[in-house]
């Protein structure tokens, strides 16, 4: 290994570990997918956990943006892929954000928060809405959603807690 070679990895790996938090000891180390459970249609999902992505996003279908009482607010339609019973759900619209595909093509998607259960940790998190047909995963969890919880060893799947306990509400 060459003098430059092991001065870059050196500061490659102080940069990484910089980024770190200071205890990592309250983390949950989970695989790349994950069961999930999305409060509203109250259904188990399998979700990909995708260090990658900085915002969650979900497979959504006929989705309708809205004004109503001066707010944003989306409709959308969520296909359990299990049985294949389809729920509404009505939320507001936090924001809207613009996403570059792999092949370079832009999407401009509206993102809402929802609850979400992952290895027995509820999540009042962001996530924006996309027909995800196309993929083996209706619920992707990016950064924004794993980062106060979780790191992820993307050798393994299905590390976390199955079971969740009823949403707190409030």
């Amino acid at each position: 290994m060459s003098r430059f070679t092991k001065i870059s990895f050196a500061a490659v790996t102080l940069v990484f570990c910089a980024g770190l938090s200071a205890d990592t000891s309250d983390l949950r180390i989970l695989g790349w997918v994950e069961n999930a459970y999305l409060a509203g249609p109250d259904w188990h999902v399998k979700a990909k956990l995708d260090t990658g992505a900085e915002t969650s996003s979900l497979d959504a279908r006929i989705i309708k943006k809205f004004r109503k009482s001066g707010k944003r607010w989306v409709r959308f339609a969520v296909i359990d892929r299990d049985s294949g019973a389809e729920t509404i759900m009505v939320r507001e619209r936090v924001r809207t954000v613009g996403v570059v595909q792999h092949d370079g093509t832009r999407q401009v998607r509206p993102v809402v928060e929802l609850q979400i259960c992952v290895a027995g940790q509820w999540l009042q998190t962001e996530v924006s809405l996309i027909d995800r047909s196309e993929f083996n995963y209706a619920l992707l969890l990016g950064r924004s959603a794993l980062a106060s919880f979780a790191l992820v060893d993307p050798g393994s799947t299905f590390l976390g807690a199955t079971d969740c306990a009823a949403p707190e509400k409030g």
